[in-house]
């Protein structure tokens, strides 16, 4: 691995960095046209799973993204963010960005259709995430449109049963944003919060 190329992601010297299955890291990969953002604490079967519907549907090879900003979380530590990108040796490419919000990752990634769960979409139209102000929220809907980016969007479990992404959550100018799978294309539960109070009773 080249560790020059991650301290310089790190230090703000570069947007992005792109770690091949081969451990290598490069700067300069072309931009893919599927991309799968994500924790990845940790990587599991249901993304993996994801990840092929997403390739199968849309006909091309899913790389996948993980961002040290995220607008919930703490940032990442260049030691934490080692521990995760090993997780895809010989799997898969992956890029490390700061862009902790879409608007950002259409920057990066234009014209890119994003894999998103069912949270990620909801999150991506909350208000609350735009000063609770429809306009501003509004606003980046329409630059995403005109990044021409999309969102492949998996559904959830709420009460037992399966939740696929509803049209009606957006109004008409924005649902061309948003594929939905069925539950017949995909449905995995598994989830990175289970798996990690799994390991934490397992070893305290």
């Amino acid at each position: 691995m080249n560790a020059d190329l991650l301290a310089a992601q790190f230090c703000g010297q570069l947007q992005r960095v792109c770690q091949e299955p081969s451990g290598h890291l490069v700067s300069d990969r072309s931009t893919p046209q599927v991309l799968f953002p994500g924790s990845f604490n940790p990587l599991h079967s249901a993304h993996c799973e994801l990840a092929e519907v997403a390739a199968r549907c849309l006909g091309h090879a899913v790389e996948f993204e993980i961002s040290i900003s995220n607008v919930d979380k703490p940032q990442l530590s260049e030691a934490e963010t080692r521990r995760r990108l090993r997780q895809f040796l010989g799997r898969s490419p992956i890029w490390v960005t700061s862009a902790a919000t879409f608007q950002f990752k259409a920057m990066l990634f234009p014209a890119c259709t994003f894999v998103v769960g069912f949270d990620t979409a909801a999150r991506l139209i909350d208000r609350r995430y735009y000063g609770n102000e429809v306009a501003n929220r509004d606003a980046c809907l329409r630059n995403l449109l005109e990044q021409n980016c999309k969102f492949l969007v998996g559904g959830r479990i709420v009460g037992g049963r399966f939740q696929g992404w509803d049209a009606s959550l957006v109004n008409w100018e924005f649902r061309k944003l948003f594929i939905s799978l069925s539950e017949a294309d995909f449905r995995n539960d598994l989830s990175s919060t289970e798996l990690r109070l799994a390991d934490e009773q397992i070893d305290p």
